[in-house]
């Protein structure tokens, strides 16, 4: 991301945003409610679209629209707050679709993958339900699944544990610490500060739509170096 700015009208959500991820980097975009995370993450997959600067993955600029953005897309794993899994497919279903319709894998194919990776994330049993019949952290696991059955180059996690109960949580943690583990690359907005210090290579804090400050975890969480991150760190602490 180089010089991105991005507004709503008056409103400046991202300011003079640069950052560079590197291949198999874990990233983790921390800061206040309202600094910008969520719309930054957005902006990658074009789920927001900037009004200035540029956007690059793996050397290409980010495609405005049509079959060029498809294919981006299928390249940038993404997994949201809410699920967002087809309420009336099933879990395997859910997650050989995209590969099925959009990479043109054979079904054989594309169920044989889905169960490793159920398996993988720790929901093979549930192959055959829907997704109301799960538990948040269990469809948060199948939206990862869904989202590595496309076999992306760059996995978007924004925010993907907020909507949990917190006993669920772990649950979703383990998988993303797995993945991060595999040398998968990912840059992930969350307010979970465990994952931040086991799982990040970078912390990026983030505040009034600019990145305020980017280090590593353990540099970060004992000797911030601005106010602002400093503050925000004092008040984690003391509730």
């Amino acid at each position: 991301m180089s010089d991105v700015q991005k507004h709503y009208g008056d409103f400046q959500a991202l300011r003079d945003i640069d950052l560079s991820v590197n291949r198999g980097e874990v990233v983790v975009v921390i800061g206040p409610s309202g600094s910008g995370k969520s719309t930054l993450c957005r902006t990658i997959n074009r789920l927001e679209t900037i009004t200035s600067g540029s956007i690059t993955i793996d050397g290409d600029e980010l495609p405005k629209e049509g079959k060029a953005l498809a294919a981006l897309r299928a390249d940038v794993g993404m997994v949201f707050q809410s699920f967002n899994l087809f309420a009336h497919l099933s879990i395997l279903d859910n997650v050989t679709l995209g590969p099925i319709k959009v990479k043109g894998v054979k079904k054989a194919q594309a169920e044989k993958q889905a169960r490793e990776l159920l398996e993988r994330v720790g929901v093979s049993q549930q192959v055959d339900k829907l997704p109301a019949q799960l538990s948040g952290g269990q469809q948060q696991r199948v939206a990862i699944a869904r989202a590595l059955a496309m076999q992306p180059k760059l996995m978007l996690f924004d925010e993907p544990t907020s909507a949990l109960d917190p006993e669920m949580i772990n649950e979703v943690l383990d998988v993303m610490v797995g993945l991060a583990e595999s040398g998968m690359t990912m840059i992930v907005v969350t307010h979970e500060m465990g994952f931040a210090r086991k799982a990040a290579d970078r912390v990026v804090f983030m505040s009034d739509g600019m990145i305020v400050e980017e280090a590593p975890p353990e540099q970060f969480f004992t000797a911030p170096r601005s106010d602002r991150a400093k503050d925000f760190l004092s008040k984690l602490i003391t509730h």
